[in-house]
């Protein structure tokens, strides 16, 4: 019980405070330039040799302390620095961040406090640093998993375009009642239960199991109630401007469903489910040890189809 994939759905309930190495960011090139935009959001500007292409393409991560690369204490796979090297080589720009969780952990700050609406906040805060850069005249926003649910709240008149990657199409609370029941049958029903009082009442609930504690410490609760308030469907549905949905038919995270749910509420978006791709955004087979194998070793490639529909769509 205590294996589940919610550690990589939601890794921030392991907070650790060695999760992250101190060594400097190894540099790609000379045209790949830290920026800071506040003491929280700190994050690599890649850009291609030929800039012809005013565009810039903002890259999410998802859940956890993730860095800019895509990685954290639990997994180092380079999922988005290998996708933004691979936009690079096409002509595009993209800018990456650490979250927060990620930035202050490594600053030895806490984490303590932080809401789910601070993640929405460091994304508005990007947009609005590059709206006046001379250098694009077009941004789009590129959310991976839970990433795709903050960008879409960061949305504003400024972007051009929304990149939706494995980005879930129901509320948390459902995702983690689907992902425990594919794993434990019968222990889906103890969660819903749990996430129903949650919802009844403003106090924390503490009369659940205590092998749910993973889910359900009270330190996490807020943030978890913050989260389940918005449904990405009923967000993406409100959406005018260009949306590209993607998702891998190897996730074992986010499932495909999620992908249909967001298509179904904006059918007017481009959409895709990308054969071998799983949540990491690596090309991957049907052995579920190469797939998990996949979280933490950077030399499995990076799916090109990806890459073609983000190039297509931005292009």
């Amino acid at each position: 019980m205590k294996k589940f994939l919610l550690l990589f759905l939601f890794p921030a309930i392991v907070f650790g405070q060695d999760a992250f190495s101190k060594k400097p960011a190894e540099k790609e090139s000379t045209l790949s330039t830290d920026v800071t935009i506040n003491e929280d959001v700190k994050g690599t500007l890649l850009m291609p040799e030929n800039q012809a292409n005013k565009t810039l393409v903002i890259l999410l991560t998802g859940s956890g302390p993730n860095d800019r690369d895509g990685n954290s204490m639990m997994t180092k796979n380079d999922s988005h620095k290998q996708l933004a090297q691979a936009l690079q080589k096409e002509g595009i720009a993209t800018y990456r961040y650490d979250k927060r969780t990620a930035t202050r952990l490594k600053e030895r700050r806490s984490v303590d406090d932080i809401k789910f609406q601070d993640f929405v906040t460091d994304a508005s805060s990007v947009i609005n640093h590059f709206v006046d850069d001379k250098r694009f005249d077009k941004i789009y926003m590129a959310g991976h998993s839970q990433g795709s649910l903050v960008a879409m709240l960061a949305l504003n008149d400024e972007v051009d375009g929304f990149i939706s990657i494995a980005g879930p199409g129901e509320t948390i609370d459902k995702s983690i009642i689907q992902q425990v029941g594919a794993q434990s049958p019968g222990l889906d029903k103890q969660v819903e239960t749990v996430f129903n009082k949650m919802k009844a009442q403003d106090s924390l609930v503490t009369d659940y199991p205590a092998y749910l504690n993973s889910i359900f410490n009270p330190s996490l609760q807020p943030f978890m109630k913050e989260w389940m308030s918005h449904d990405p469907a009923l967000v993406i549905s409100k959406l005018e401007l260009p949306v590209l949905i993607v998702n891998g038919d190897q996730d074992t995270q986010i499932d495909i469903k999620q992908a249909k749910l967001l298509h179904t509420a904006a059918p007017q978006a481009d959409y895709y489910i990308i054969k071998d791709m799983n949540h990491v955004l690596k090309k991957v087979g049907s052995d579920p040890l190469e797939n998990a194998k996949s979280y933490s070793d950077p030399n499995f490639p990076l799916h090109e189809e990806l890459v073609q529909r983000i190039v297509d769509f931005v292009k």
